[in-house]
């Protein structure tokens, strides 16, 4: 046997050897333990759905319980077969009454955030009626009334109860069917979300449940709370939903919404009440939106309808996890990760129901964190502003010095500009062409003055949307006794009659904090307007520094106190740094003063005064 066989034959060997101990070491158990992973998962999987396939016949045999005797008429049910009473569920984040007429939801207050006015938790289903309540259901679409009989009650355990009850609906066709309707509400102690099912079991297998392509509507609460108040600019009632990864955000209005959702729901400044269909498949893209009354009331009382399509099967159980709490992101953001809520909901993005400035959100992100962290170690949200603002201020003041320099630059090239805009005022593009070359010879970019203040315009975007809706802030006190909630307006004395046009202006309140970012907004101007000699007209000089302050002292009078306070703290840290740019401007006037070359044709006499040849 040749010396290269028997050299190929012994690596054969080798490499054959290698790879069963490869195998064997490694891969097999890696296959093993992925193969383990996938059958752990698929058992989690299969208990998933059998613990849903109990719940759901535990759901239909209930309403299957319910009374036989109905009357034949279209959409009215059986005799009452129990006496109207509440429920009550208590959950460590919830205390829920709940009533048998209709199987609706009459009061949730949220235990652990307050209610200004009340001091007790914040009630976020008001304005019930006898006839609407806070999850109530309606055969057919949203302009149908909403079913008012007493149903039957199972409550399985401390957090969950079943209503369950006999109907007989007319579809479009006018057929009539008979039909068994189930609503369970099931509570986590620790989470903001509930889960509502809604079953529906025909008797006749070939039933289509449809009036006019519809099976039935859910709404929401007629009004969520805390108390609107009519007097504050900055409260709102919105309808939010996300379609894909589109998010919509608008004032509340009589108004349907025909688009596609996987979400959606009814937000306050605060708090918020979303709704996300199991299968969003299964809804009609159709929402809509009712708010009832006159003015501040009518922005107050805003309700969400939203239809299911029409049923085409004998049995259908449909989920519906609803949120109920504060429209803080630390909350919401909770059901994007299935580890970090108790009903393994992920992606549902609820965090995208928050309040921002858009396209300057990502900047919103920076500030919300770095405003976190500084609350760690100060344990003060007002603290923990005037910290922000100061560190913001270091930040961008070699920004303020260089638009500075840039104007005083731009002052130094005004004669050569103006030579040269005289001498092709009739060539528009041979003097774009030499205002460049100007530039560029003396090393000055026009754009450089417009960066920063740019820059810091992005910046005060997002500062305003985080300071105006930020939900930590809410009940948060600064000063005791002045600020004592950066979410509202500084008080140091309210009063209780109503004085004409001071009363509407004030709220009721006096308030220091307007008059200081006033007064250093006037202070400011002046000693910008002294570093920034030139450019400006009297007129418009005047107006900046004195009209615009006293202009929004009116606007911002109510605007939270969290808002107001970075915005003084701003002005009175601008008024050092504007002191300094002062300083070194002043130098480099006095430097290109000097070095400016002397007039040949100036001649001096002794007693100093000039002639000319």
């Amino acid at each position: 046997m040749e010396k290269n066989t028997i050299i190929a034959v012994v690596l054969s060997f080798f490499i054959i050897v290698a790879s069963v101990f490869v195998q064997v070491k490694f891969v097999a158990p890696r296959q093993m333990q992925k193969a383990a992973e996938q059958q752990a998962i698929a058992q989690i999987e299969k208990e998933k759905k059998e613990a849903q396939l109990k719940e759901e016949m535990e759901l239909v045999s209930a309403a299957g319980e319910t009374s036989e005797s109905a009357e034949n008429t279209e959409g009215e049910a059986a005799e009452p077969v129990v006496a109207i009473r509440d429920y009550e569920i208590k959950t460590n984040k919830f205390v829920v009454v709940l009533t048998n007429r209709g199987g609706d939801v009459k009061s949730l207050k949220l235990i652990e955030h307050k209610d200004k006015d009340s001091g007790d938790g914040v009630e976020m289903v008001k304005n019930i009626t006898s006839s609407n309540r806070a999850f109530s259901l309606a055969f057919g679409g949203n302009s149908e009334e909403a079913l008012n009989e007493p149903f039957k009650v199972t409550q399985k355990d401390n957090n969950t109860i079943i209503f369950s009850r006999d109907y007989e609906v007319k579809d479009s066709a006018g057929k009539t069917h008979k039909i068994k309707l189930g609503k369970r509400y099931t509570f986590a102690p620790d989470d903001y979300v509930f889960k509502l099912d809604v079953s529906i079991l025909a008797d006749d297998e070939n039933t289509e449940l449809d009036l006019n392509g519809a099976a039935y509507s859910l709404r929401t609460a007629p009004q969520i709370g805390p108390s609107f108040d009519k007097k504050n600019r900055y409260e709102v009632r919105q309808y939010v939903a996300l379609n894909g990864t589109k998010k919509f955000d608008k004032a509340i209005t009589d108004k349907t919404f025909n688009k596609e959702y996987k979400w959606a729901g009814i937000a306050g400044k605060y708090f918020t009440m979303i709704v996300k269909p199991n299968n969003p498949e299964s809804m009609l893209p159709v929402c809509k939106t009712i708010n009832e009354g006159d003015g501040a009331v009518k922005l107050e009382n805003a309700q969400l309808y939203l239809t299911r399509g029409a049923i085409k099967s004998k049995s259908v159980n449909d989920t519906y996890y609803v949120y109920v709490g504060p429209r803080s992101e630390s909350e919401l953001i909770k059901y994007n990760d299935q580890s970090k809520n108790a009903w393994g909901i992920s992606k549902a993005e609820f965090n995208q129901a928050l309040q921002t400035s858009g396209f300057f959100f990502w900047i919103e992100v920076i500030l919300k964190w770095a405003l976190e962290k500084i609350y760690l170690l100060v344990k003060n949200w007002g603290v923990a502003i005037i910290v922000l603002t100061f560190l913001l201020k270091i930040v961008l003041f070699p920004l303020n010095k260089k638009s500075a320099m840039g104007s005083l630059k731009m002052q130094e090239l005004q004669p050569k500009m103006q030579e040269l805009q005289s001498k092709y005022a009739n060539d528009r593009q041979k003097l774009g062409m030499e205002m460049q070359k100007l530039y560029k010879e003396a090393g000055y970019n026009p754009m450089s003055g417009c960066l920063p203040m740019i820059i810091q315009m992005f910046i005060l975007f997002a500062l305003y949307n985080v300071f105006n809706n930020y939900f930590e802030f809410r009940g948060a006190s600064f000063i005791s006794g002045w600020i004592d909630d950066l979410s509202t307006g500084d008080s140091i004395w309210t009063w209780n009659k109503n004085i004409f046009l001071i009363s509407s202006f004030t709220m009721n309140n006096l308030r220091i904090l307007p008059f200081v970012y006033t007064g250093s907004q006037l202070l400011n101007g002046k000693i910008t307007q002294f570093g920034n000699a030139g450019g400006t007209t009297q007129a418009q000089m005047k107006f900046m520094i004195y009209g615009m302050p006293i202009m929004f002292f009116f606007l911002f009078y109510n605007v939270p106190s969290g808002l107001l306070l970075y915005w003084t703290v701003s002005n009175i840290l601008q008024i050092g740094q504007q002191l300094i740019i002062n300083s070194v401007m002043k130098k480099k006037r006095s430097e290109i003063a000097a070095s400016k070359p002397v007039n040949a044709n100036a001649l001096k006499f002794k007693n100093g005064k000039k002639k000319t040849r």
